[in-house]
């Protein structure tokens, strides 16, 4: 039996996250490929014994901004390609995806990009989830295995979210943007979390203001998805609430193959 576990964190400057233990997480839990987002750093401002870690190659992708987004991947199976972007170069130059291609299934490791902070962005956001699901969509049609992981910063359902009322009218959970998840879902897709886990008060971000992570006044932010075909394979998916460093709490997906 062959065992694959990918695990998935925004850590929210990995800079900052490497001053609050992450190496010794990492070495310790040795996950087989670990995707973070939200490095705020190209790979240069990687702290060195972070930049390579033994045992691991290092993808990275970069915005032209300095200091913003980013995402990076480490994985001890090697993949046949990587690529940086859907080829579109206004979402591709914010340094928010990472596409491995592991034979057995394409990973996506995306930083989805937050509408809160003008109308502009909302519809950027909107846009770049549309070009996302196109492009994932003619793998899928070619008869690929998709595992998506990420910060897709919106919560889904109300269950999703700790005060969903008070939220209604706030990015990350107006109803176009969860309208979005159904439509991806309903074009066959899953949320591995929840075909698991089917309890409230389950979240992944919680502000750094007023306690809300002591209070677990959270959202649920942080997804693994992939094909419904490829749901055989999924042995597990969870939330590592524990673990701390960051706003996000990282969220992990086992996979198993017979062979």
């Amino acid at each position: 039996m062959r065992k694959i576990r990918i695990w998935c964190w925004n850590v929210n400057g990995v800079r900052a996250v490497h001053r609050k233990g992450f190496k010794k997480w990492f070495i310790t839990e040795k996950p087989d490929i670990l995707c973070i987002q939200e490095t705020k750093a190209d790979r240069k401002q990687f702290p060195p014994d972070i930049r390579n870690v033994e045992g691991y190659q290092t993808y990275f992708s970069e915005a032209d901004k300095k200091g913003y987004s980013g995402v990076a991947i480490y994985t001890n199976i090697k993949p046949k390609t990587v690529k940086t972007g859907f080829g579109i170069d206004e979402f591709d130059r914010e340094g928010r995806i990472l596409i491995a291609d592991y034979i057995d299934f394409v990973l996506f490791n995306i930083y989805f990009p937050n509408g809160k902070r003008s109308p502009e962005r909302l519809q950027y956001k909107m846009d770049f989830y549309d070009a996302f699901l196109e492009y994932i969509n003619e793998l899928k049609d070619e008869g690929r295995d998709i595992v998506v992981c990420g910060d897709v910063n919106t919560a889904h359902k109300e269950i999703d979210i700790a005060r969903p009322k008070e939220n209604k009218k706030i990015s990350g959970f107006l109803p176009e943007e969860r309208d979005w998840i159904d439509k991806f879902l309903s074009e066959g897709y899953v949320d591995t979390f929840r075909e698991f886990n089917k309890k409230p008060d389950q979240y992944s971000w919680w502000s750094y203001r007023t306690k809300a992570r002591e209070r677990n006044v959270g959202w649920r932010l942080d997804y693994f998805f992939v094909n419904r075909e490829f749901m055989e394979h999924v042995e597990s998916s969870y939330i590592l609430s524990d673990v701390v460093g960051s706003d996000h709490a990282p969220i992990g997906l086992d996979l198993v193959w017979d062979d």
